[in-house]
């Protein structure tokens, strides 16, 4: 049996472009020397934590203690009142019948947020989901897709795995995982579809109604 694994953030909602928003917002006066725009658009797909410490590494001055727990409280106010589902996401998860798994590097909270908000939960049912929290190192390192495929019971190669970011695609691919490049979110430049590839994707998807083809193309080819 086959599973079908999604990131939630940028691929199942349109949350990167609201968090890129905050994250903008706040990192402008904590860090002005910084062109933050330009420098956050490498660093999306991290967790909050890492994003910060990238970019603080960048600059001659410090961010608040507490600067992280700042950021997802401000990210998550917004996502509780603007957030939306992928378009066609909702149907293509329901119209594929593989088993599914969500592997994010959002606090588990934060998903499980975003599933509800969007009634995703209801299309998604009891999946099970995997968040930064499980492993000592999240996302592009591929610690959580081998712990997701663990205790799945799969081996990597029968995961099918869809990502937005180049840190997703680089922890799935390292994982050993065959990996579909998501460019249809709001926040996506002109540059994305070539960047996921350089990662490893093994396919670029525009739009959810492409993504049931693609797992049939998957499945004809490992069998």
């Amino acid at each position: 049996m086959k599973t079908l694994i999604f990131d939630c953030d940028g691929v199942l909602v349109d949350s990167e472009a609201l968090a890129e928003d905050t994250l903008v917002e706040y990192l402008s006066r904590w860090l002005p020397d910084l062109n933050v725009t330009q420098v956050l658009s490498q660093a999306l797909g991290m967790t909050t934590a890492n994003i910060l410490r990238h970019l603080e590494q960048l600059s001659t001055h410090t961010l608040p203690l507490d600067a992280t727990e700042q950021m997802d409280t401000a990210i998550e106010a917004r996502l509780a009142s603007e957030l939306r589902a992928i378009e066609g996401v909702d149907e293509a998860v329901r119209r594929i019948p593989l088993a599914k798994a969500i592997v994010s590097n959002s606090r588990r909270s934060r998903v499980l947020a975003s599933l509800a908000g969007t009634q995703l939960a209801d299309a998604f049912g009891a999946v099970p989901i995997f968040t930064a929290e499980q492993v000592a190192k999240p996302k592009p390192d591929p610690a959580l897709y081998r712990l997701a495929a663990h205790q799945l019971g799969q081996l990597p190669k029968d995961c099918l795995v869809v990502e937005d970011s180049v840190s997703g695609v680089t922890a799935a691919h390292a994982a050993g995982m065959c990996v579909i490049g998501f460019v249809g979110a709001s926040h996506v430049d002109a540059e994305q579809s070539a960047r996921l590839t350089n990662a490893g994707a093994w396919r670029i998807l525009d739009h959810m109604r492409g993504l049931e083809a693609l797992v049939n193309e998957w499945q004809t080819n490992a069998k």
